[in-house]
């Protein structure tokens, strides 16, 4: 019989023979490495990565809750703080003085010159003994007539009752609204080239009606009640719609006649174009009786009320209470506010 031939282990280039030490020196290093990687460390290694990951999770969301709890600590304690310093700041009984409270911007509720924070202004300039008398500084195109109104109530009010005299005192701009409230001081000061009046009420908005139909859009508006979609800026309007609306209008014009008659009394040298919403400078203001005379807030404090020390008790808004209104304020109010169909004195 033939002997099985053996057949040696060849080299790396497949010619030369190895010789059977190094043969088996190889299998054994290629069954270490196998069992290398099949021995439990590996387990231990990946265990180990995991939870030191969620360590660091952990660590970065306990990071954000702090964060946002320090944030509201902070919030909270300038809230107080405004409350707490706009007591200790408020001006106490105090020596003779010309009081100040400033209308300045728009006539508007939320706004500075809203008639919850002029009120409150006048109420504690008023209720201070050491006021001689309560300047209004204005500097304002107009804005809410109910605002307006509310404002020249409370002079009335406060008036009788502290029996304290109340003087405008105009910079700029009087106008519309502004001259609302003013008409309820005892004297209107102006300067020469202020501008004054504009006694009239307006309501403004856009329609698009014609645009939807040439680009080819159809409106879908369901309302219950004929007159719900009234001031739709994508609806027609109506001949009935536009006179109610005209007669609201004309409505709160004759209410803010009624105020400016009531408050310039037989200084008013009034004309047809006197209520037309026409709008003078303060040196034709004097001439027309819708203004007194010429004078800035100090020639006030120191010529009419004789009291040259002036505090001002306007109610403005601090830091804190900006930040609270920020987190506060809901998305779209601008937009909404914008959108909103309401009369305007201009």
């Amino acid at each position: 019989m033939t002997e099985p031939t053996r057949t040696e282990p060849t080299g790396f280039d497949g010619n030369q023979p190895q010789p059977p030490d190094l043969w088996a020196r190889n299998a054994t290093e290629s069954e270490a490495r196998k069992a290398a990687s099949a021995a439990p460390g590996w387990e231990r290694e990946l265990l180990e990565k995991l939870v030191l990951g969620t360590l660091a999770e952990q660590r970065a969301a306990r990071r954000w809750r702090n964060f946002w709890r320090f944030g509201w600590l902070v919030l909270i304690v300038l809230v107080g703080w405004a409350v707490v310093s706009r007591d200790i700041a408020s001006p106490a009984k105090s020596a003779p003085h010309t009081a100040v409270v400033d209308v300045k911007g728009e006539i508007a509720a939320g706004a500075e010159a809203s008639a919850e924070f002029v009120v409150a202004a006048m109420r504690s300039a008023f209720e201070d003994s050491g006021s001689q008398a309560v300047v209004l500084l204005i500097n304002s195109p107009g804005g809410s007539p109910v605002q307006a109104g509310m404002i020249n109530d409370e002079i009335v009010r406060l008036k009788a009752k502290y029996n304290k005299p109340v003087y405008a005192v105009v910079e700029e701009t009087c106008a519309s609204a502004a001259y609302y409230i003013a008409a309820a001081a005892d004297d209107i000061f102006v300067d020469k080239a202020s501008i004054v009046g504009s006694i009239g009420v307006l309501m403004d908005g856009f329609g698009f009606t014609g645009t939807m139909e040439k680009l080819g859009v159809e409106r879908r508006l369901l309302t219950a009640g004929e007159n719900k979609g009234f001031l739709d800026p994508f609806s027609p309007q109506s001949p009935t719609q536009r006179g109610y609306a005209q007669q609201m209008l004309d409505q709160i014009h004759q209410q803010f006649i009624a105020a400016v008659k009531k408050g310039r009394g037989e200084r008013l040298k009034a004309t047809p174009e006197t209520f037309s919403g026409l709008f003078w400078t303060g040196q034709q203001a004097v001439e027309m009786g819708l203004a007194d005379q010429f004078g800035s807030l100090d020639y006030v404090a120191r010529e009419i009320v004789k009291a040259e020390d002036v505090i001002d008790y306007t109610r403005r808004d601090n830091v804190a209470e900006r930040l609270a209104r920020k987190f506060g304020a809901t998305f779209g109010e601008t937009v909404l506010r914008g959108m909103r169909a309401a009369p305007v004195l201009r």
